[in-house]
């Protein structure tokens, strides 16, 4: 009964903080939901951080001794600027919030259960009031429940989370090269998918650790959305838009106050519908880790890379589509972070991470190509309550 209470207490706290419009790193997907996983560059399949792992790995809530929460936010602030038809602006859409809640508990000697909520993806640009820019405006929104349930035998954890997913889209644009220069939208639409994450973690007792993890792709449809957005302009979509699966492995060692955590990780844009139409190209993720834990404070640093996903294509429409409305073209991320215990049962953790400047040009059929400048900034504050 106390779990469920703080479950319960979780969903009100996130029904809260989920309004905001989210932006994301790695294509629309965060490079890390957590705390203590995105101060170690987004890497965490194989490392354990507490409650968190319920949102990276479901096989490694094995790891807390009781139960514990996690919640809190990232506040994220990107930079977008993108030149077209020979004039650079810059997107007012510089500020949103993404929450995250997780909880974990050991129910029985080898039984552990966990519930997440949280933002995982979305992207979004703000142009209105500039008619070299089409007066672009989307929003994309993706959120997660997560329920995992995980066994563990001696040395190896296994976990499976059944993943229902909420996603809004948005698109609106005046077409300039109309007649009459007609508002193009058909205004927000919402969706529900659903998907499954699995994991694995073997403990070599020796400090390392290996893990696996596969999250199914989800199918989301937003009605009209994108038909009525991308048509006009000769782009021939339907309204799905599926998030991609993702599989990976993670490497972690940990000898005394130090640890270190590896992980790469294929997001399959190319084979979701949708993503696949507007020519984004699959990404592998490198990210890397490092802790020092000196027991009532720890101290983390980590760094993620991937190449974006959008690539040039032979329509010159797709590409100021996808560079003029979702410009998901960071790259390097660099992450620093640390953690305080004020007691034995509470704790809290500050993360920033700082994507630099990335510059990306894409054809579009006429004398000025279209490109971008892209850089990001996240503070990320978590609290974290044993019981």
């Amino acid at each position: 009964m106390k779990i469920q209470k703080n479950i319960t207490k979780g969903a009100i706290v996130l029904s809260f903080m989920a309004s905001s419009m989210l932006y994301a790193t790695n294509g629309d997907t965060l490079i890390g939901v957590g705390a203590k996983t995105r101060a170690m560059g987004g890497a965490g399949i194989a490392l354990s951080h507490g409650a968190e792992s319920t949102l990276v790995n479901p096989a490694l809530i094995t790891k807390v001794k009781s139960s514990e929460i996690s919640f809190g936010g990232t506040i994220f602030m990107p930079t977008i600027k993108t030149t077209f038809q020979g004039q650079e602006k810059k997107s007012s859409s510089d500020l949103s919030m993404i929450p995250a809640v997780a909880i974990a508990s050991k129910v029985m000697p080898n039984i552990y259960v966990g519930i997440g909520m949280y933002g995982t993806a979305g992207m979004g640009v703000d142009f209105r009031g500039n008619p070299t820019h089409m007066d672009m405006e989307t929003t994309l929104q993706l959120m997660q429940f997560a329920a995992p349930l995980a066994y563990k035998s001696s040395n190896l954890s296994i976990g499976i989370s059944p993943i229902i997913q909420y996603g809004s889209l948005d698109i609106n644009y005046k077409n300039y090269m109309a007649p009459g220069q007609p508002q193009v939208g058909y205004g927000q639409t919402q969706d529900f998918g659903f998907g499954v994450s699995v994991g694995a973690v073997y403990d070599f007792d020796n400090g390392f650790s290996i893990g696996a993890v596969y999250k199914s792709k989800i199918k989301m449809k937003y009605d009209r959305v994108l038909t009525t957005a991308a048509n006009p302009l000769g782009v021939m979509v339907g309204d799905t838009l599926t998030q991609p699966a993702e599989y990976g492995v993670g490497f972690g060692y940990k000898n005394g106050p130090h640890s270190i955590a590896l992980d790469v990780k294929k997001i399959a844009w190319s084979k979701a519908k949708g993503y696949k139409e507007f020519n984004w190209r699959d990404q592998t993720v490198i990210a890397v880790g490092y802790q020092y834990d000196a027991g009532q404070w720890a101290a983390r640093v980590g760094y993620n890379y991937a190449k974006s996903p959008v690539k040039n294509s032979a329509n010159p429409m797709i590409n100021t589509f996808n560079l003029l409305g979702f410009p998901a073209t960071a790259k390097s991320h660099f992450s620093a972070g640390g953690s305080y215990k004020f007691s034995d049962k509470f704790s809290t953790d500050l993360t920033v991470v700082y994507a630099p400047e990335s510059k990306s040009s894409l054809n579009t059929g006429s004398p000025y190509a279209i490109s971008n400048k892209h850089s990001e900034l996240g503070v990320t504050v978590q609290f974290n309550y044993k019981f």
